[in-house]
């Protein structure tokens, strides 16, 4: 075993030392009640610019208030950062100039600079503004910074700081021209001409003397009163400015209204919801460059992207087409009026030139996904299409202010999410990118106009690269090793074996040094919340800084979950799980089963760090100790797997997952000793739709179900996430019946319950309720709904956890027992 090894093993160890005497089992009370009994997880570690400490937010017991804490490196004391040291503490995401003299970073929305060799702190701003995105200009001269969609230069030597550009979505005041009348009177009174000769001649001279001089602010841009600025950004170089827009005047769907019942006031108030899909499909955006120098603005087309003019959706629209002419022709095959209607919405909504926007939408004033080179020479720019089938990244030819294609990313299903860094080499000439090409998100190079090459390749996936300080190496968090297991690794910038650097297993973010030399880890084990290590990457010494949790919580003893790969019946991977089973399981017997469903859909649950459903697994601690089995299962949509097991579900949501917990259920009665006529499952938001999915799909396998916030009709959730999947309703409405639970409702059998929070402003508590009207018409029997008052999506009330897990816990033990 290596020094790496050994290290590791002995730190993951510490984590896992069993207390001297077995605390009591785990009770509903202690589960849900608030987790600061478990001890509080570690948040947004980072560096100090001179990497000889390590900073960290915790947040306090009793309280939601976080505290910033820094550890000294030299003698390993922690301690929080009060207001006075505040003032001297260096902020997260620091930024180093290209010579690694100077770093600057944003603290409580203010522009600090630090110079290196000194030590010395400089406070930049100090308004009640948000600044962001600090970058030293690309002679090292400036610091440049954003407050919104404004960008502002300071200049170092002189500590003089001012406008870097001046944009504005208005009218040009100046450029108002006469009208017909108005030329008239220039042409008859020689007095107007000779006023409005001076006027022009007072412009142009300022204009020229703004342009030579750099002590004045800079001229202003117009952009005209039509647009909306969605987001800016700075060249290094301080040339150009990039500028997203979307139209002003784009019409917005509506908004139903939030009914809250238990309030302060003692009246019922309301809030508006967010839009429905496809009443609000996201706005196009366009790009706009200006030349700060020679005060020009050229318009960036996207025309030219390839596959632009493309129609994906083409055999989607005419599937649906086909089955509306099959219903009309049922109705009346010879109806004049049924013809003509087709023959009106024959090739309606065909796109000709398809809508872009930024990848990240810039909602924060940003300029979203834009990269520039250090030099300011070079920019790359995300486009994503807005039916979601395509991601291009394209530089811009400054020369003649246009979009050069440099690499496509199209999907049949949708574009993934995730895996979208991007960036540019330290040689400010080499691209590199995440793409999901070959099938799993891997990193990729090239130089504009050449062919890209593939720094990793195999059956796993890579995120968040971070360049070396030195550009020999890109750091990364890969699952190279398992599905299940994610560590730090790095590759050489030109490619080559994917190095491991840690083995922590549980890795769930890293922050790379400033020297490089080591990383701060945020690792996290099945029952220990994330905690701060610190790694050196040469020999892989492991140094652990913290240990958050409870007295109270580390005497307990859990039931640690196998992973188990359980077989599919449909497709040829595996179907990985967590299993959950008594130490001293009698196999002699039949055994109630529980499986519990994750949300969000796009999410991994099945790995060795600490779950995002902590009480959950206490819950499942409980339930085992009862005699229960459980398995949770990342089902076919969930992340890790690759694209294939991402976008199985496209046009089909809850039909391949509801197939790989069937095979669960088979699994468990092959392995586990499980009783198949007591089989139970629940969840919470794509939990609870799939929950719901189950009971009424497959009641022959599940025979009591808790569907917790689901949803139970796709039609009526967001479009941001709902249209990636299944379209729009309006275009795609074969999809939506295939996939919203309350199409099958008539399948109900076994009880069901539903839970949800009355002011969820995320999956609707009218979702809920609109499902349980339907099973009051279909006439089911054994069917409740919980609404919880105070609680939104994520419930945050302990009383609201308890209670519900309360009806849980009563339900299974009422119908699987």
């Amino acid at each position: 075993m290596d020094r790496l090894a050994v290290a590791c093993l002995v730190a993951l160890l510490g984590f896992a030392a069993a207390p001297a005497e077995a605390a009591p089992s785990i009770t509903l009370e202690q589960a849900m009640a608030d987790p600061d009994w478990i001890g509080a997880p570690v948040e947004n570690p980072y560096w100090s610019v001179d990497g000889r400490s390590v900073y960290y937010d915790l947040k306090r017991s009793g309280s939601p208030v976080r505290d910033r804490h820094r550890i000294d490196l030299g003698d390993g004391r922690d301690a929080v950062v009060d207001p006075a040291a505040m003032a001297g503490a260096d902020g997260g995401e620091a930024v180093f100039d290209r010579a690694r003299t100077r770093a600057a970073f944003v603290r409580n929305g203010d522009v600090f600079l630090r110079e290196l060799s000194s030590g010395r702190l400089v406070q930049v701003t100090r308004t009640p503004d948000e600044e962001a995105a600090p970058q030293f200009s690309a002679d090292g001269r400036s610091l440049q910074y954003r407050v919104g969609s404004a960008w502002f230069r300071y200049d170092i030597a002189g500590a003089i700081g001012g406008p870097a550009a001046i944009v504005k979505a208005e009218k040009d005041p100046e450029a108002k021209k006469p009208d017909d009348l108005g030329q008239d009177q220039l042409r008859w009174f020689s007095t107007l001409r000779k006023d409005k000769a001076d006027r022009d001649a007072r412009k142009q001279h300022g204009e020229e003397f703004a342009k030579g001089d750099p002590t004045r602010a800079p001229l202003p841009f117009y952009l005209g009163d039509e647009v909306r600025i969605e987001g800016t950004s700075l060249s290094p170089n301080g040339r150009w400015l990039l500028v997203v827009t979307s139209p002003k005047a784009y019409e917005r769907g509506k908004q139903g209204k939030l009914q809250r019942f238990v309030t302060e006031s003692g009246y019922e108030e309301q809030e508006d919801e967010r839009t429905r899909v496809g009443r609000n499909d996201p706005a196009p955006q366009s790009l706009v460059l200006l030349d700060l120098e020679r005060h020009a603005q050229h318009a960036l087309a996207s025309e030219d992207l390839p596959g632009i003019h493309d129609d994906p959706l083409k055999a989607v629209r005419e599937e649906n087409a086909q089955r509306t002419r099959a219903l009309d022709a049922t109705k009346d095959a010879d109806s004049h009026d049924a013809k003509a209607k087709a023959k009106k919405d024959e090739g309606k909504d065909e796109p000709k030139t398809r809508a872009v926007r930024i990848v990240a939408d810039a909602e924060d004033g940003g300029g979203g996904g834009i990269a520039w080179s250090a030099d300011g020479a070079s920019l790359a720019i995300q486009i994503r299409a807005i039916d979601n089938k395509d991601r291009w990244i394209a530089t811009v030819d400054f020369d003649r202010a246009r979009l050069v294609g440099q690499h496509r990313l199209t999907d049949p299903a949708w574009i993934n999410w995730n895996f979208n860094e991007f960036g540019w080499e330290r040689d400010d000439r080499t691209l590199w990118y995440v793409s999901e090409e070959s099938g799993y998100a891997q990193l990729y190079a090239k130089q504009p106009g050449g062919k890209a090459s593939a720094l990793t390749s195999g059956r796993f996936e890579v995120s968040a690269p971070v360049p070396s300080p030195d550009g020999r190496w890109f750091y990364l968090r890969s699952n190279a090793e398992a599905p299940y297991r994610y560590d730090v690794y790095r590759v050489a910038i030109a490619g080559g074996k994917l190095e491991r650097v840690t083995n922590l297993r549980g890795l769930q973010q890293f922050a790379l040094s400033p020297d490089g030399s080591r990383v701060a880890a945020l690792h996290s084990g099945a029952y220990v919340p994330a905690q701060l290590a610190v790694v050196t990457i040469d020999g892989g010494a492991v140094r652990e800084l913290t240990d958050t949790r409870t007295l109270a919580y580390k005497a307990r003893t859990w039931i640690e979950p196998r992973i188990v790969e359980v077989p599919s019946t449909h497709v040829k991977q595996p179907i990985y799980a967590k299993f959950y089973q008594a130490k001293d399981f009698d196999a002699s017997k039949k055994h109630p089963a529980v499986l519990f469903v994750h949300g969000a859909g796009y999410t991994q649950n099945v790995h060795e760090q600490f779950p995002y459903y902590f009480r959950e697994q206490m819950f499942h601690n409980l339930l085992v100790e009862e005699g229960y089995v459980v398995l949770d299962m990342d089902y076919r949509a969930s992340e890790g797997y690759g694209r294939d097991w991402r976008t199985a579900i496209y046009r089909q949501m809850g039909h391949p997952e509801l197939e790989d917990l069937v095979d669960g259920v088979h699994w468990l009665e092959q392995n586990a000793a499980v009783d198949p006529q007591r089989v139970g499952v629940y969840g919470g938001s794509y939990g609870g739709f799939m929950t719901l999915m189950a009971m009424f799909r497959a009641p022959e396998v599940f025979r009591a179900g808790a569907a917790l916030r689901p949803v139970t009709d796709w039609t009526q959730y967001n479009h941001e996430y709902t249209s990636n999947i299944l379209n729009t309703p309006q275009l795609d409405p074969i999809a939506y019946e295939r996939s919203s639970p309350i199409e099958f409702a008539d399948g109900l059998r076994g009880p069901l319950l539903i839970a949800h929070g009355m002011i969820d402003d995320n999956v609707l508590f009218e979702d809920s309720v609109r499902l349980y009207q339907r099973l009051i018409e279909l006439h089911k029997d054994d069917f409740e709904l919980a609404g919880y008052p105070l609680d939104r999506h994520g419930f945050t009330h302990a009383d609201s956890w308890l209670d519900e897990y309360k009806r849980i816990h009563k339900l299974f033990q009422a119908n699987l027992r």
